[in-house]
Parts: structure tokens; C-alpha cells; sequence
């Protein structure tokens, strides 16, 4: 039976088992895709990169379609067919001007059921992923945080990049394509997800008429956390004029209001807005950097807090000197009632301009789903971080030094 979230929110169920999870949102333009529980964290040696891999070769063709009649299928209508990979999740969706709900649903629908992976184009893309590889290793701002995740990581299935390496990938057959489609893409491990104006009963017939075709066996879910690993503070080599470091820590799972004070405290400390506290000290105060950012991730069994920061070589230790202090001001110094007023409103705000996206809804409803948390409205949102303590950001601040803070620095 179909349970409503929120009075345009709902998630039910195919006959097949298949979860749907859809929002109604007024407007022009619709977002439908299938998350599906399979990522790098759960590829095996031999095969890194296949998640990755699939991703981009289940548009090269199905049993009905070639490569050209899938790509042309939603772009011929002006909307896109895209997807991503995660270390844990794959998402294949379509965003298009409203009206193309059909079109959308089946040619999804030939995707994860009839992908046939021709080796004439597994060819092409196999170079294609190897170029998308060296770009990476060009990138240092963006290969500091592969390494950074080999390294805190280590000795786990999380522990390697998602595109794999230019070996392994060169390896990989069709056969593993279809293997990895057979293994992962069931309905256990998949969500359909819709955001849009399309009333609830379209979407639902749609799907099953479409999905029923959908695996209902594959195989079984199994992740490992990963083994404890010192903290560490490593420095390479790479002969650049810009040095790149990234700082972070593991921590343990939380409760939904703890990752609400850690998010917070997160946007405080480095979000996306210019006065977040380490923009503020190092870029803005002093010139030492171009960008400072930092990140709170949650994975389906542990979470990880990091800061990237770039500047010249010699203001490294400095400018992770300044990070933290920043984070130890945060931890014994609570907030002033107007300055936590004033950071609520500005990460309110930030959340609200994000889900009056529509593909940012449908994505994040997906996500929720897929892991089986509760996807909360916008009124419950906002009702769980106005009621967060100063002294909660505090403590939030209090376990990032608590974890013992590693860092990576390429220069």
C-alpha cells in the first residue's frame, strides 16, 4: 500500500517488489530515475571500476536500441539521460520537460533490463574512462581526495577510486558488465524515483507496465566497515607550484539529530557560503588560499568530515594550523544566540533554493529510499535544525578533534 511521506510525497511498491518513491512539484519540468544500491565499495579486486564502468556503457545499447537511439531518445525532446556513480550507489535518470513521462519510464526500463554491452562500443569507452582517468591524475585538487580515501580507508572495499585504474578497466569485458547488471540491479537493491507535476496514478501504472520486467533475484548485499587506521599526516611529492591538502576523519554512525548538528556545524565551519568561518581566516583575513571548502559524507555505515584547502607550499602548515583552531574555537566556544539565528537562517535558506530544484529533490527522495531513511518535508526540516543548541554545534565540533584529525598534502 502506498504510504504518503508529506500531502504530495509517497513511497510504494510494484508488484515485483520494485519501491517507488515520488513528490509531486508544480512546474515544467520532470526528473524519474532508478537508484540502485552498487557502487565501487562493492567491487572485488580484479574488477575496480566496473560500477563506474557500467554506468557508462548500459547507454551503449539494449537488445531493441543501438547507442544512437538512446542518447536521441530524451534528447530529442530537449530533455537529458545522465547518471553517476558513487562508492556505494549508481543513479540512471532522465530530466525533461514535462509531458515525457512514458518515454522516460520505458527507455529506463530498457536500460536496467535489456542492456546488451556491444563490444564494439565497449571499446570506445574503455578509453574514453581511461582518458576521464588521466584527467583525474592531471586534476591535484581532485586526485588529493582519491589518495585521501585510499589512505583513511585503508584495507577496505572503500579504499580505491571509483573509476578504478587504467589496467583494470582495459580488463573489463562485457561478460563482467553483465554480471555486475545481474548481480546489483534487482529490486532489493533499487528505487524508481519521480519528481514532478505528474499525478501519483500516472507514474504508478507507468512503472508497472514498464518495470515488471526488473530482476528480483541477484545478489546479496554484504559490506564490511572498515578496520581502524591511525591518524596520519603524509605529504608527496608532485613537484606543483600549488600544494593541495586535505584533512578529515572517520566517524561513527549518528543519530538523524546528531548528522543534523554535524551538518550545521559543517556549513559553519566550510561551507559553500564566502563567510564560512575557514574562508573567512584564510582566504579573506590573510590571502592564502584560493578555494577552502569542507564536507560532511555519509555513507550507509560510518560518515566522513573533510577540508580541502590549496596555497603555496609554504603556508601549508599554517593554513592547517588556522583550520584548527577554528574547529577547537567552535568546540569550547558555543555560539551567540544571533550568530546561531543567523547561521540556521543561512543553512535553511541554502536547503530550501536546493530542493526548489527538481532534480535535487528526486535525486536526494531517491537516495532517502534507497537507504531507508524517512525523507523529510520541508516543514519537519526546518522545524529539526531550528530547534539544534549552540552547545550541540559545539559538541559536533568537540568529535572532529575528538577523532584525531589525518592529513594529505600533494605539492
Amino acid at each position: 500500500m502506498a504510504r504518503a511521506l508529506d500531502p504530495e510525497a509517497i513511497v510504494d511498491a510494484l508488484g515485483n517488489g520494485l519501491r517507488i518513491a515520488y513528490r509531486q512539484l508544480p512546474g515544467q519540468v520532470e526528473c524519474m530515475g532508478i537508484a540502485i544500491m552498487a557502487g565501487s565499495r562493492d567491487e572485488i579486486p580484479g574488477e575496480f571500476g566496473l560500477a563506474h564502468f557500467v554506468e557508462h556503457t548500459i547507454f551503449k545499447g539494449t537488445a531493441r536500441r543501438r547507442s544512437h537511439h538512446v542518447i536521441n531518445r530524451m534528447e530529442s525532446v530537449g530533455g537529458e539521460l545522465n547518471a553517476y556513480t558513487t562508492k556505494e550507489e549508481t543513479f540512471v535518470y532522465t530530466v525533461a520537460p514535462a509531458g515525457n513521462t512514458a518515454r522516460a519510464m520505458e527507455l529506463l526500463a530498457d536500460l536496467v533490463c535489456n542492456a546488451s554491452f556491444p563490444e564494439s562500443e565497449l571499446v570506445k569507452e574503455r578509453e574514453v574512462v581511461a582518458d576521464e582517468i588521466s584527467s583525474y591524475l592531471d586534476a591535484p585538487d581532485a586526485a588529493v581526495y582519491d589518495d585521501f580515501e585510499d589512505l583513511i580507508f585503508a584495507g577496505s572495499s572503500l579504499g580505491h577510486n571509483i573509476l578504478g585504474t587504467k589496467r583494470s578497466v582495459m580488463k573489463l569485458t562485457g561478460d563482467d558488465c553483465r554480471r555486475w547488471v545481474a548481480s546489483a540491479y534487482y529490486v532489493d537493491r533499487m528505487v524508481l524515483f519521480y519528481s514532478g507535476p505528474a499525478p501519483y496514478k500516472r507514474v504508478s501504472d507507468l512503472a508497472g507496465r514498464y518495470m515488471a520486467g526488473v530482476s528480483r533475484s541477484g545478489s546479496s548485499l554484504e559490506r564490511i566497515v572498515p578496520p581502524d587506521v591511525a591518524p596520519f599526516g603524509i605529504s608527496r611529492s608532485i613537484k606543483s607550484h600549488q600544494a593541495h591538502t586535505i584533512i578529515g576523519c572517520r566517524l561513527p554512525m549518528l543519530s538523524q539529530r546528531e548528522n543534523d548538528a554535524m551538518a550545521l556545524c559543517n556549513n559553519i565551519l566550510g561551507g559553500p557560503g564566502m563567510n564560512s568561518r575557514f574562508n573567512v581566516s584564510l582566504r579573506e583575513k590573510r590571502g592564502l588560499v584560493y578555494t577552502v571548502e569542507s564536507a560532511f559524507t555519509r555513507f550507509t555505515d560510518m560518515l566522513l568530515w573533510s577540508v580541502y584547502y590549496g596555497c603555496d607550499g609554504e603556508h601549508v602548515d599554517l593554513c592547517r594550523k588556522l583550520i584548527y583552531d577554528d574547529i577547537a574555537l567552535m568546540a569550547r566556544q558555543e555560539l551567540s544566540k544571533t550568530s546561531l539565528i543567523k547561521s540556521k537562517r543561512q543553512f535553511i535558506g541554502q536547503l530550501t533554493l536546493s530542493r526548489a530544484a527538481v532534480e535535487n529533490t528526486a535525486l536526494a527522495l531517491g537516495r532517502c529510499v534507497l537507504r531507508g531513511e524517512h525523507f523529510r518535508t520541508a516543514r519537519e526540516l526546518l522545524a529539526d535544525i531550528q530547534s539544534l543548541s549552540a552547545a550541540e554545534l559545539s559538541e559536533a565540533a568537540g568529535r572532529l578533534l575528538n577523532a584525531r584529525l589525518s592529513s594529505l598534502t600533494f605539492r
